[in-house]
């Protein structure tokens, strides 16, 4: 996951030694906020005579055609309007360089995102625009995740409230990049923060079940109707290779992953029939409590004598509650 430095959240400091500090630190891009003013575009040429690191910039305008010209003037590498400002369509021109995305604030619906399927990316403000240093709103967990499942092939961007906990939480959903702007620059130091927001070992506020996928969008199969088709096709559906088992009060009996199933067909190569999926339960796999920080999930992982791509989540009282996977994490540390 790339991290954009809200370059505007340094009060302190002239631009030039703002960026020159982030270039330094090997920053992946540097995000420029423009409130309506088209004087952006001056700070836009310094940067450029600085140094070459792509520009992330968030405009937020009623008017997103007075920018066009500007844009062709001074191409960036990423252009985001903010979608709830809009007072005229958006139709940036074909001939306008750079990756295209559009921003909504947390109420806002991502199905929005139809209307704009051309572009590349959504930016999900997780705080209030403008406001820096505002927490992190888990609303957008579940944001995040509904616009992964209805828009598989394009970027997520998130702005708001990103500390070192969040990163971890965002590159385990897979998001492409996140804006940190007071984390960055409260810190000690701009290094020692760019640190721990793409370290592994992170603090905890959050909890497990802030953002595993829920019971409800996870692949499941109840034991009273276990048979091998329904499990593969649960299987299949959940595009996970694993879906669990629970019971009909949503108690959590086991999971099976496509290992067990191929087990099971290894043990009864003679005859097939006499499979048995329910044989086939793994009915202890490791879990970890809704109630657990990434912490202590991180704790539980490292523990572990084999490696993981998921995780079942129970409650105190055994029931199912849903999965964290982590094959975008493993994606984005290649």
């Amino acid at each position: 996951m790339k991290i954009s430095a809200s370059i505007y959240s340094d009060k302190k400091r002239p631009l030039q030694e703002v960026i020159d500090d982030l270039v330094e630190h090997q920053v992946d891009l540097l995000h420029v906020d423009c409130n309506d003013d088209l004087s952006v575009f001056e700070d836009i040429k310094k940067i450029r005579e600085i140094c070459n690191v792509p520009i992330d910039l968030h405009i937020i305008t009623e008017e997103p055609s007075k920018y066009y010209e500007p844009l062709r003037e001074n191409p960036v590498e990423y252009i985001t309007f903010q979608y709830e400002d809009l007072k005229e369509p958006l139709t940036i021109p074909e001939d306008i360089l750079g990756k295209k995305g559009i921003a909504v604030i947390t109420p806002t619906s991502v199905d929005i995102f139809e209307e704009f399927s051309s572009y590349d990316f959504i930016l999900i403000m997780a705080t209030i625009p403008g406001q820096s240093g505002g927490k992190f709103d888990t609303y957008n967990f579940a944001k995040i995740r509904e616009f992964r499942n209805k828009y598989p092939g394009k970027s997520i961007h998130v702005d708001g409230g990103v500390n070192a906990e969040v990163s971890f939480i965002l590159r385990n959903m897979g998001v492409t990049s996140a804006v940190s702007g007071s984390y960055l620059f409260n810190a000690a130091s701009i290094g020692n923060a760019l640190m721990n927001l793409t370290k592994r070992d992170v603090e905890s506020q959050y909890k497990v079940a802030d953002f595993m996928i829920p019971l409800t969008e996870a692949p499941k199969v109840q034991l009273s109707e276990l048979s091998l088709e329904n499990v593969l096709t649960t299987i299949d559906k959940g595009k996970l290779g694993f879906t669990l088992v629970i019971d009909e009060e949503q108690r959590f009996k086991g999971l099976m992953s496509n290992a067990d199933i191929r087990k099971g067909l290894l043990r009864n190569l003679t005859d097939l029939n006499e499979m048995n999926p329910a044989n086939c339960v793994n009915e202890s796999p490791t879990v970890v409590l809704d109630s657990a920080t990434v912490f202590e999930m991180l704790q539980l992982i490292k523990k572990s004598t084999f490696s993981m791509m998921y995780l079942p989540v129970v409650d105190e009282e055994g029931f199912a509650k849903g999965i964290v996977t982590f094959v975008n994490l493993i994606k984005g540390e290649l």
